[in-house]
């Protein structure tokens, strides 16, 4: 099961990049994930946990500006196909190696699922705002629960 979360984490990388790396700060802060004693204790402190979350919100505004780039050029692609991966190690601690695969892979899936769900919700609501909108909403609220089952 902790595969399919690693794999997931990673699709909503691909949708916002920093939103699971926050949401996963927020879980061990929150003590819903124990990273007590690991190399990566450091993610579950307050001021990680601000640094990822004003991250996170900065994507969220920026990528409602027409002039941000497309998730698909290979610098964006790139930091998510990095990220996903990341956050898919830290969800699989034990098998960090396959996590960092699967959150990799995730993150492809949702880069290229999530802009053509995003330019066909754009074209029928005739323009882009409300669709990004509600890819922020599943993203955020994607990666919540993700995190919290995990």
């Amino acid at each position: 099961m902790f595969y399919v979360f690693a794999l997931l984490i990673g699709v909503v990388a691909g949708l916002r990049a920093m939103t699971p790396l926050a949401a996963i700060s927020w879980a061990a802060f929150l003590g819903w994930i124990d990273f007590t004693g690991t190399p990566v204790a450091f993610i579950g402190n307050i001021i990680t946990v601000l640094v990822l979350t004003l991250l996170a919100i900065v994507e969220l505004v920026t990528d409602q500006l027409p002039n941000t780039p497309s998730r698909k050029v290979p610098m964006q692609f790139g930091a998510r196909i990095v990220l996903g991966g990341v956050a898919g190690a830290l969800l699989l601690p034990g098998n960090w190696i396959i996590g960092l695969i699967l959150g990799a892979i995730g993150a492809v899936i949702g880069t290229l699922v999530g802009a053509n769900v995003r330019a066909r919700l754009a074209g029928s609501f005739g323009r882009d705002l409300p669709a990004a909108l509600i890819e922020d909403a599943v993203a955020i609220l994607g990666a919540l629960v993700i995190v919290y089952l995990v």
